[in-house]
């Protein structure tokens, strides 16, 4: 028998020591002449002697068992001397016909009668079983054959589940299981049997073993071990699951040896804990379980990192595999006390998990967990069960994933029992820093998991989160600009959380104090969710203090980016839903807020839900909308931008948000024209940013356009209408050279164009106008611009229709009217003598000379020399042809007196230049 072959450690019978080393040395089973036409008689018939020799022994000394027993056991050992020396054969076919003979004798061999004794039976198979089977088949493991080593394991599993004292195979059996799987080196990763259902069918043998054996397997335990060390990184994943069995089989049944040699098992396990197979990840999971409940507790921390990342696996059933393990632990570890800053977080993130059965499998674990702990503490919660303290009042009911129910006052709260409350207190400080850490890692998934464990550590700690805010307010300060959405809304429940259970005058100081230190998008976040957090009664000293932070312009301006507008509207929103009526105290601070989003990121998507916000305000103020919320903080705020005016650029963000006021106030801008013209006029000087000029002159053309419903609201832009005119349009209108300046105009012959059209002032008021604009006006038809040239143009055919007006008052019932129409006529001609742009008023004012020529031969001589000024004033326009229509009708006169007159001053007249 070869030194590293079963045989040398199972058997060591004279009956082996017959046969030459050579051919043993090839193979324990048979010769090395492997011939199935031929079988050496002489072998076979001493094989044959030999077994007849043991079955007549076991039958001449039956011992102490009855007469049927040792008649069942002769007629077995007749039976197996007959079949045994096949076993020797050379032929591989004439084996595997001799095994499958002893398993037909085997499996018939079985108590038939219903009335016959299965413990008698045992007995009765037990001694041949042990004596002339076990040997031989255990040989047969090392057959050639890979059908003759399957029958044999086959058989070897038939014999230990029908003998009376299985545990006495195990000093053989065990040892020769090792050397087909495990070799002679621990280390191995290839083991001695090649089949892998051959490797799957002995493992299966060995947990037959362990759950046979018992407490017998503990002098084999090392033998089993490293069995074990080896069949877990099997390349065949059928071997692996049932190795994890066994190992937890095998813990089981040796848990006062068991725990000597259970560390050793610990580093396969994990090797395996990330097999592509997710059954056999749930085997190694549970497998490990029992291992370390049986084994030492200090391997524990050797798992704790790879059962954290099943956490993540896709396969649910992998998930709840850790779940149900560590909450095991947390329920029967010996040493579990000194374990529960470790395995808590690992249960408490399956509450967050999103299956519902392994949530809730989680939150029942964790419900025990704590009860456990609460009644074997009893003593020390005496006082705290006795005189139980309510939740806060703004208690979160829903949203969070938690499936605690607790009677408080007779209503159902989502709050964990006390037992659990306290264990998270006790630990929170130890588990705290860990989860900031993760929560700031750069996998996705991590950061996820650890900002939902947050949450539901906040939910347990309650007021206890006070003596860790500052470190909790900088982690979600940093956690809330995460790009996952997952991570922001987690972590914003956690800032609600602590608005529920942390005084403000806490969080507000350590908040406010971040926001002017370095205000981020994420710091208004979180004040958002502590404001919706807290409790209104709570909160309300410290409403104003909020919105005037707010206010700062280091708050409200200190970024461009949408995000941030977002989040310090979401603060607007959280205060006037938290608030109510007592917004109304600090309404002003919020419409100011609101003016600055607007005007900053107005543009960029937040419009609609500004609006709806100011619909709120509006009705917690009792006020119609938006034009309504403007018309009671209107003046007020006209008084807050005009602060600052003499020092706005095109960059200021106060422009920005007069901009907003003006455009929006609506009805109410007429009210506010005490403070609107004097901002215009004094940013609209020419020695201002042109850039800035320019973009109120579009503002303020915008407005005029609908003067009636804006700025004229009240009929008081009449009495500006010299400022508007002399100390805004008029500086605007003059030349400079520039495309800005150009633009300037174009956009102040814009304002006159709405002011003109908006139908606000009277014929005697645009007369007034064009006395004042009418030169410039005329500059402008020679402006490369087109819309300023069209613009002119219908202003001056506005202007030109007053002439008509005029004409017809020519013809009234009073001199004293008829006069007055005439002198200002010559205001008018006046004011249009500029030689540029006559060409597009040629045709008006060819009209106006043929009808003042019909009366300049009015019977009444003052009006005769009335309109002689009129047509020497306007002469200067067109000479030649007030010529031309004069000598046409001068014959038609009754008197040719004043067209003579007229001729004569006419070529008086300088010669045109």
């Amino acid at each position: 028998m070869p030194a590293n072959g079963p045989g040398s450690a199972v058997l060591d019978r004279p009956l082996y020591q017959d046969h030459s080393a050579a051919s043993r040395a090839q193979n324990p089973c048979r010769p090395s002449n492997d011939d199935a036409a031929q079988e050496p008689t002489d072998n076979a018939g001493k094989m044959a002697a030999l077994v007849a020799a043991e079955a007549a022994a076991s039958s001449a000394s039956p011992g102490p068992t009855d007469v049927a027993e040792t008649a069942e056991a002769a007629e077995l050992s007749r039976v197996l001397s007959r079949l045994l020396p096949g076993l020797e054969a050379d032929s591989k076919l004439s084996r595997r016909r001799a095994l499958e003979a002893l398993q037909r004798a085997l499996e018939s061999a079985g108590p038939e009668p219903p009335e016959t004794d299965p413990a008698a039976a045992a007995a009765a198979f037990q001694g041949p079983w042990a004596r002339l089977l076990l040997p031989r088949l255990l040989r047969c493991l090392t057959d050639p054959a890979e059908g003759c080593r399957a029958l044999a394991a086959h058989l070897l599993s038939l014999g230990l589940r029908r003998a009376a004292r299985p545990r006495d195979a195990l000093p053989r059996l065990v040892p020769a299981l090792a050397a087909r799987l495990a070799g002679p080196e621990p280390t191995r990763r290839l083991p001695p049997e090649p089949c892998e259902e051959l490797r799957l069918a002995l493992v299966e043998l060995l947990s037959l073993a362990v759950r046979l054996g018992g407490p017998a397997l503990a002098p084999h335990l090392d033998d089993a071990v490293r069995v074990l060390r080896c069949t877990l990184l099997d390349p065949f994943a059928a071997v692996r699951r049932e190795s994890c069995e066994c190992a937890a089989n095998l813990a089981r049944a040796t848990p006062d040896h068991f725990h000597m040699q259970s560390e050793s098992l610990i580093s396969p396990l994990m090797q395996t804990i990330s097999h592509q197979h997710w059954k056999v990840r749930v085997a190694v999971i549970e497998a490990t379980g029992t291992v370390i409940q049986f084994g030492n507790g200090k391997s524990v921390d050797d798992v704790l990192s790879h059962f954290a990342q099943r956490l993540f696996d896709d396969v649910p059933q992998v998930r709840q595999a850790v779940t149900s393990v560590v909450g095991g632990w947390l329920l029967g570890l010996r040493d579990r006390y000194s374990f529960f800053h470790k395995l808590i977080p690992l249960l408490l993130s399956s509450l967050s998990d999103e299956v519902p059965e392994i949530s809730r499998s989680a939150t029942s674990l964790w419900e025990q967990v704590g009860l456990q702990w609460q009644q074997e503490n009893e003593q020390d919660l005496k006082d705290k069960l006795d005189f139980a303290s309510p939740p806060p009042a703004h208690y979160p009911l829903q949203g969070f994933q938690s499936f605690f129910l607790e009677k408080v006052s007779g209503e159902e709260k989502n709050r964990p029992p006390l037992g659990c409350r306290e264990l998270i207190f006790r630990n929170l400080s130890k588990v705290l820093p860990a989860i900031c850490h993760d929560i700031t890692d750069w996998v996705v998934g991590t950061r996820v998991k650890a900002a939902q464990l947050l949450a539901v550590l906040l939910l347990h700690a309650e007021d206890h989160i006070t003596q860790h805010l500052e470190i909790l307010l900088r982690t979600l300060q940093h956690a809330c600009a995460d790009e996952e959405k997952a991570v922001v809304s987690s972590c914003t429940r956690s800032a609600e959380l602590i608005g529920t259970f942390v005084s403000p005058e806490v969080f507000l100081k350590l908040i406010l104090s971040m926001l002017k230190k370095s205000p981020s998008s994420s710091s208004l976040l979180i004040l958002a969710a502590v404001i919706r957090g807290c409790p209104r009664e709570a909160l309300q000293p410290h409403l104003k203090v909020i919105a005037m932070e707010l206010t700062q312009s280091h708050i409200s301006q200190a970024s461009e980016k949408q995000l941030y507008g977002g989040h310090l509207l979401l603060c607007v929103q959280a205060l006037v839903a938290a608030c109510q009526g007592d917004c109304r105290d600090f309404a002003l601070q919020l419409m100011e807020v609101l003016v600055t989003i607007m005007a900053l990121w107005g543009a960029s998507g937040l419009g609609d839900k500004i609006q709806e916000t100011m619909d709120s305000l509006a009705t917690v103020e009792g006020v119609d909308g938006s034009q309504g919320l403007y018309g009671k903080h209107l003046s007020p705020l006209m008084e807050w931008l005009a602060r600052s005016h003499h020092e706005w650029t095109i960059y200021s963000a106060e422009l920005l948000q007069f901009n907003v006021v003006v455009t929006q106030s609506g009805p109410a801008l007429g009210e506010a024209l005490p403070h609107l013209v004097p901002i215009l006029r004094g940013c609209l000087q020419p020695s201002r940013d042109p850039q800035m000029r320019l973009k109120l002159l579009s503002v303020f053309s915008q407005v005029l356009l609908r003067a009636k419903e804006t700025v004229n609201s009240q009929g008081q832009f009449r009495s500006y209408l010299d400022t508007v005119i002399k100390d805004i349009l008029v500086p605007n209108l003059q030349w400079h050279a520039g495309r800005t300046a150009a633009a300037i105009r174009t956009a102040a012959v814009s304002c006159l164009w709405a002011l003109i059209s908006s139908e606000v002032l009277s014929a005697q008021q645009i007369q007034e106008v064009q006395e004042t604009l009418m030169p410039q006006i005329l500059t402008t038809l020679e402006e490369d611009s087109q819309m300023t040239r069209l613009m002119s143009c219908r202003i001056i055919d506005i202007f030109l229709k007053t002439s008509a007006e005029l004409l017809k008052r020519l013809d009234d019932v009073s001199n004293e009217v008829r006069l007055v129409a005439a002198s200002t006529l010559v205001s008018w001609l006046q004011c249009i003598r500029s030689d540029s742009g006559k060409s597009y008023y040629q045709n008006n004012i060819q009209y106006l000379y043929k009808e003042l020529l019909i009366y300049l031969d009015d019977p009444d001589s003052a009006i005769q020399d009335a309109v002689l000024e009129v047509l020497k004033a306007g002469s200067v326009l067109f000479p030649e042809l007030l010529v031309r229509e004069t000598e046409a009708v001068i014959h038609k006169h009754r008197s040719p007196t004043h067209c003579e007159q007229l001729l004569q001053h006419i070529q008086a007249l300088p010669p045109a230049q």
